[in-house]
This record gives C-alpha cells, sequence and structure tokens, in this order.
C-alpha cells in the first residue's frame, strides 16, 4: 500500500479515489490534483512510480490542509463558537444539530437514544 501524507492508501481502487482517503480530500479535489499533474485518473495507486507518489504528497502539502491540521483545525473553530457564546456554541456544547434542523420528531443521531420520561397517568374514569 503507498503512503501519502502518512494515510496509506488501496492499491487495487483507482488513484482518484484512493486519495479520497485522505481526510480533506474528496472526489472532486482528488481529480483536480490529478489532473494539474497530468496522471490518468483510472490507473491504480499500485502502479504509480514513487515520484509520482511524491508529486501528489507535495500539492497535497502545499495547496490542503488535510487530516491532523484540518481536524485541529476544525475542533478549533468549534471551540470559538463556545468561548463567544454564539448559538452555534450553545448548540454544539448540548450535543444538538447547530444548523436549524427540527428536533421534536428526529435528531437520533446527534441526540443519543431515547430517554424515556415517565410522565402523567391519565385521570381514570370514575365507575359507572
Amino acid at each position: 500500500m503507498p503512503r501519502v501524507v502518512g494515510v496509506d492508501i488501496p492499491n487495487d481502487k483507482p488513484i482518484w479515489v484512493s486519495l479520497s482517503y485522505i481526510y480533506g480530500i474528496g472526489r472532486t479535489n482528488s481529480k483536480v490534483i490529478l489532473k494539474e499533474l497530468g496522471i490518468d485518473i483510472q490507473r491504480r495507486a499500485k502502479d504509480l512510480s514513487e515520484e509520482e507518489l511524491a508529486k501528489i504528497a507535495g500539492i497535497i502539502d502545499r495547496s490542503y490542509l488535510v487530516e491532523g491540521a484540518l481536524r485541529r483545525s476544525i475542533q478549533q473553530n468549534i471551540a470559538r463558537l463556545r468561548d463567544i457564546g454564539s448559538y452555534r456554541g450553545a448548540r454544539h456544547r448540548r450535543s444538538l444539530p447547530t444548523r436549524g434542523q427540527r428536533t421534536r420528531s428526529n435528531a437520533r443521531t446527534r441526540k443519543g437514544p431515547r430517554k424515556t420520561v415517565a410522565g402523567k397517568k391519565g385521570v381514570k374514569e370514575l365507575g359507572k
């Protein structure tokens, strides 16, 4: 398995798919990188030379925020929102959706499993 920017990329997949295994590089960015270098997007990762892999790594290092640096940047942005007391920061703090989605009937992924709360029992009908 070739290593690019500290990530093992799959051998037997087309290189544009393999590059998307790097956090921060998606399908579009991988195609842009390969087009810039003039590498055929259908070539397999195992068919690339060390020189081509080094060129890919160079472009990624120079032009893209990936892996640990990107994760750190995202966490810092969330921490900043929390610190300034914004609405989005408060939603992050409470582990609720931050972008306006409804939470009354959905949002189970963000809220976690249901926590059942004992409710009032209905008023029983008095006998006849």
